[in-house]
């Protein structure tokens, strides 16, 4: 995660998956990294290593609500990845998305303007684009969310960009596509194990198991982050948006069966239970999802597992922490 600049980061949500993965990288690079979590889906023992370096400070607090904003003082960048991540509950809780994700947003940048933070890092999502009309789905693609989740997402890049503009914070927007690996706490991976562990003859499958997505590995999202976010330091452009996703995708039956052979199972019986006449998961899933990433591809980057085996490595991490 090398950079120019001051030693000092601060990443929201840092106890989360992704963003204590983040941490280590950023720590293993020497910067000194100040945390921000209200522990809500986080959890501290992700940050027990990056703890114990001396380099890491926790703060606890809620982003909807103040009193941590003097954390930013002196931050050259910050990483904001506190959200609230779950799509589902969006369709039926829309006021807890927009508290959770826009309003902490705009809290965020506030706090960046009053601190003359640099630079900006935001963890967007595939699911801006609702269903594409082109596969892979290019940057430029209309954007048309089919969640509340995916319009938190989208609003929050708007409030971002403008922000970049007016008051000059260098801002990246990475646009996730589904990623997994070490500390994944949800998801169809930990669905799938527990649902197994519970009956290992059947498996309930939400959709019609044809859903077919792009899957990356975290270990190659920070990597494309760093990338990008070296690009947007270096122009002159006062923010970029990047999709960071896989060259590939895989379908929901096509991951049950790889957890289905990591946990050497044989004869599960499949029952799929379709929410939406198309077969999704659930109202407002994206059906269908390949990310063009092209943009870092040609900075450099490029992802180091498949969709397959991203999902396959964190399977046989999730089962040796006991999942």
């Amino acid at each position: 995660m090398s950079r120019e600049g001051s030693s000092k980061v601060v990443v929201t949500g840092g106890a989360g998956f992704i963003g204590s993965n983040i941490v280590d990288a950023l720590v293993g690079e020497g910067y000194e990294v100040a945390v921000i979590d209200n522990l809500s889906s986080g959890r501290e023992e992700f940050l027990r290593n990056a703890l114990t370096t001396g380099r890491v400070g926790f703060v606890n607090a809620d982003l909807k609500f103040s009193g941590w904003e003097d954390v930013f003082e002196g931050a050259d960048v910050v990483y904001h990845f506190a959200a609230n991540p779950e799509v589902k509950s969006s369709i039926t809780d829309p006021r807890k998305h927009f508290q959770e994700n826009v309003l902490t947003t705009f809290n965020v940048l506030e706090a960046c303007r009053k601190n003359d933070v640099r630079a900006l890092v935001f963890a967007s999502s595939s699911t801006v684009y609702g269903d594409a009309e082109k596969f892979p789905t290019p940057e430029d693609h209309p954007l048309r969310p089919i969640s509340m989740y995916g319009a938190a997402k989208l609003a929050s890049e708007d409030l971002i960009a403008a922000y970049s503009r007016i008051y000059g914070i260098k801002s990246a927007i990475f646009r996730f596509a589904n990623i997994v690996g070490p500390r994944q706490t949800h998801g169809v991976l930990v669905d799938f194990i527990r649902k197994l562990r519970r009956n290992s003859e059947v498996l309930e499958i939400l959709g019609d198991g044809t859903q077919r997505k792009s899957y990356l590995h975290v270990n190659d999202l920070i990597s494309g982050i760093e990338v990008g976010l070296n690009r947007v330091l270096r122009s002159s452009a006062s923010y970029e948006v990047f999709n960071v996703g896989n060259e590939d995708w895989v379908t929901v039956k096509e991951i049950a069966d790889i957890v289905i052979d990591e946990l050497g199972l044989r004869n599960v019986e499949y029952v799929f239970r379709p929410a939406t006449p198309d077969g999704r998961g659930w109202v407002g899933d994206v059906k269908f999802m390949l990310l063009d990433v092209k943009k870092l591809e040609g900075l450099g980057w490029r992802p180091s597992m498949t969709s397959k085996e991203a999902l396959r490595a964190t399977v046989k991490w999730l089962l040796k922490e006991g999942f």
